[in-house]
């Protein structure tokens, strides 16, 4: 054989073989040269999303990956905009060694746009539910992540006793989030198995927000806030509702303190570590699909002294309570 026939020969024989590799199933992490690739999409503009971001980063940064350095980051926020999401996860789609997800509906946008790539998710509170992963223990595809799963009959025994003499309660949430829709079915059960009624009212854009939490305020003693990514964008006009109406309410994170008399729920921050640590292993040759699902530590209480102030509740006592 010539040397063109076996040049030619060999890349065919080469080319095949690439192809055979790109089509054997999930993609490696492996890293272009000395520089890693990391594309990050947020569902939307809020302290506790951000937050998250940031803990991923400082994992990174902590196992030796440093933005400007030999990381290069992609970040992508819709802003809450479903056609702003999808047009942004296509744009991640297959360019970079791991892809970071922040909240359920981006989780599930970038796993819908690539699922090849392997993929961090956090801020999602049932990833099964959401079809993200076969199970917690064993996520079995191209993702894992951690979750903002919150303990919810933690926080109804912390918001019934907070205000005991509560008999009728209500759950505010964006009807469209699994997330919220996951805790607020428990959380009205836990409540009703208690003796108390539940009013549930819920939006499906922040446009309706200040009317829906104005007839639910007019109708109960108290309001329990799952977490939810249009309550905690709206956290301000919901926190005015609420102290006019002299109504408790009770948030599962720090980012809606604003609507609430208390939170008491997960530290984003400490949950985007996880998900960065998970992503530094996947950089490190193990694949998601064996990488468990990591679940929040440590709860966490704030008190919204103004508000404690407005409903006349002591902050002192609420502290008291969630240690």
């Amino acid at each position: 054989m010539g040397f063109k026939q076996f040049f030619t020969g060999s890349v065919a024989v080469l080319s095949a073989l690439a192809l055979v590799a790109c089509s054997s199933g999930e993609k490696s992490a492996s890293t272009d040269g000395d520089n890693v690739k990391v594309g990050i999409i947020q569902y939307a503009e809020h302290d506790a999303l951000s937050s998250a971001r940031k803990g991923f980063l400082e994992a990174l940064d902590k196992a030796g990956y440093t933005e400007g350095k030999n990381l290069t980051v992609d970040y992508q926020n819709a802003q809450g905009d479903q056609a702003n999401l999808q047009t942004m996860v296509e744009q991640l789609a297959g360019k970079n060694n791991v892809n970071f997800a922040i909240a359920t509906p981006a989780a599930q946008a970038l796993l819908s746009a690539d699922s090849d790539t392997p993929s961090v998710f956090t801020a999602v509170t049932d990833p099964v539910e959401a079809g993200l992963v076969d199970s917690l223990k064993s996520p079995g595809g191209s993702m894992t992540g951690s979750t903002d799963a919150t303990d919810v009959a933690g926080q109804i025994e912390m918001l019934v006793k907070v205000v005991p003499t509560a008999k009728t309660f209500g759950i505010f949430y964006n009807s469209s989030e699994v997330n919220s829709e996951v805790q607020a079915k428990e959380a009205k059960k836990l409540l009703e198995d208690k003796g108390m009624k539940v009013v549930i009212k819920t939006v499906t854009t922040t446009n309706d927000v200040q009317q829906a939490v104005t007839s639910l305020a007019g109708q109960v003693d108290a309001i329990y806030l799952p977490t939810d990514n249009t309550v905690a964008s709206t956290a301000s006009t919901i926190g005015d509702v609420l102290m006019k109406a002299k109504v408790p309410a009770m948030g599962s994170d720090e980012a809606v303190l604003e609507a609430t008399l208390f939170t008491y729920g997960v530290d984003y921050h400490a949950i985007g570590v996880q998900a960065g640590e998970l992503a530094v292993s996947i950089l490190k040759g193990e694949k998601p699909a064996d990488l468990a699902v990591k679940t929040p530590e440590t709860a966490a209480v704030a008190v919204n002294e103004e508000m404690a102030k407005a409903v006349g509740i002591d902050p002192a006592t609420i502290k008291e309570l969630g240690k």
